[in-house]
């Protein structure tokens, strides 16, 4: 079989680089290996679709970190604005919440990809679904199907093929062999918006799926202020996530259970004659510290100080025993993947000319709230337009 532009992978940055393509004018093959398409996708808009962040550009740019500079040429062109009006467009109204996260007003997943498909189709965009890529043989890409084995040859192609968590949904990192065996250098892949995990003792059990809230998590300089949830696996949810990746590459983890009031101000009001009040009692008042938060000072505080000085250093700087991220399968992204180094500014495979990637192939991270998502739409669209541009339809 001959195509004009083969993508692989039908989640967030495949779909947008086929549809970049098809809006091109040119013939796109779609093929994804599993029974449908986007099931990631779907899944992260179970708890309501994130779709971006409103914030300032260089403030929502500095959140990739040292991949910031390599994205930032994409992310000018495929931003928050554009995505927010990409998605109008499809029929979605959106709306912003109190932290500039930006959600469809339907807070699901489902309606924006029905649009999309249905947009792809009136591109003429075919879809193959239970097409597993397995790299490529004189020339073509090789496919594992229910029909059989099936050989695509491709003027361009994109690879959007996801990074290595989550491997029920598609993403597990199964390409990484055919790209080395192609001559691509990978970095190995690691956990990215993760939980950790925690060995509790036994009285923890009653605070399982509970919210850990008015907190400050802390590990080396990365800091967050959201909320998390004591799970028997240990403490999960964005306030975690979000600075998951200091405490994979080895910084200490530690939380702020009082952020609002300074250590002074603590040691004063733990200084207060305690009269008939018991320990907690007197700490829930003076330190404002409700069960939870309680419950974590005594798991991970203990022997408490009698000093209040001393006690109120420990509230605000109290060290979280772990035992290391949750299983990179249970990561909601990961690092590690295609190093720009082995790609052109276009995104193009420098080993593999015609070839593209966007996505989680590549090796970036960025923390929740509609960081991930942008980039990989951001990612998919830049391939497309350079794919395009390589048939000879130029930039779109």
């Amino acid at each position: 079989m001959k195509v004009a532009a083969l993508v692989i992978g039908a989640g967030p940055a495949g779909l947008m680089a086929a549809e970049v393509l098809g809006q091109a004018g040119h013939a796109v093959l779609l093929a994804e290996a599993k029974p449908s398409p986007a099931r990631k996708f779907l899944m992260a808009g179970k708890s309501g679709l994130n779709l971006t962040k409103s914030e300032d550009f260089d403030r929502f740019l500095a959140a990739f970190g040292p991949h910031a500079d390599h994205l930032r040429p994409m992310l000018e062109a495929c931003g928050p604005d554009e995505v927010r009006r990409w998605a109008e467009a499809l029929g979605q109204p959106l709306f912003t919440g109190p932290t500039g996260r930006v959600f469809p007003q339907t807070m699901k997943a489902s309606p924006l990809l029905r649009a999309w498909l249905t947009r792809l189709d009136g591109y003429g965009v075919t879809r193959r679904t239970r097409w597993r890529w397995q790299g490529w043989a004189d020339g073509a890409a090789v496919f594992a199907t229910p029909e059989g084995v099936q050989r695509v040859t491709a003027g361009v192609t994109v690879l959007a093929l996801g990074g290595a968590s989550w491997a029920r949904l598609g993403s597990d990192g199964a390409w990484a062999e055919a790209l080395r065996a192609a001559g691509v250098p990978l970095a190995p892949f690691r956990p990215a918006n993760m939980g950790v995990r925690v060995e509790w003792s036994a009285h923890m059990a009653a605070r399982f799926g509970m919210p850990v809230k008015g907190v400050a998590w802390q590990a080396g300089p990365a800091r967050s202020r959201g909320e998390a949830v004591i799970s028997d696996r240990g403490l999960e949810g964005g306030g975690i996530y979000a600075i998951s990746a200091a405490v994979r590459d080895g910084a200490p983890l530690s939380v702020d259970l009082a952020p609002d009031t300074d250590a002074e101000t603590l040691a004063r009001r733990l200084a207060k004659p305690r009269g008939k009040m018991t320990a907690a009692n007197f700490r829930r008042k003076q330190a404002r510290l409700d069960p939870v938060k309680q419950a974590l000072l005594m798991e991970f505080g203990q022997p408490l100080p009698e000093d209040p000085g001393q006690l109120a250093r420990r509230i605000k700087d109290l060290p979280i025993r772990h035992a290391g991220p949750r299983p990179m399968d249970e990561a909601i992204s990961t690092a590690g993947g295609i190093g720009f180094e082995a790609l052109t500014p276009g995104l193009e495979l420098i080993a593999r000319p015609g070839t593209f990637v966007a996505g989680e192939m590549l090796d970036w991270e960025a923390p929740t709230g509609g960081y991930l998502l942008t980039a990989c739409l951001a990612t998919g669209a830049w391939a497309g337009r350079q794919a395009a541009a390589c048939l000879g339809a130029g930039p779109v």
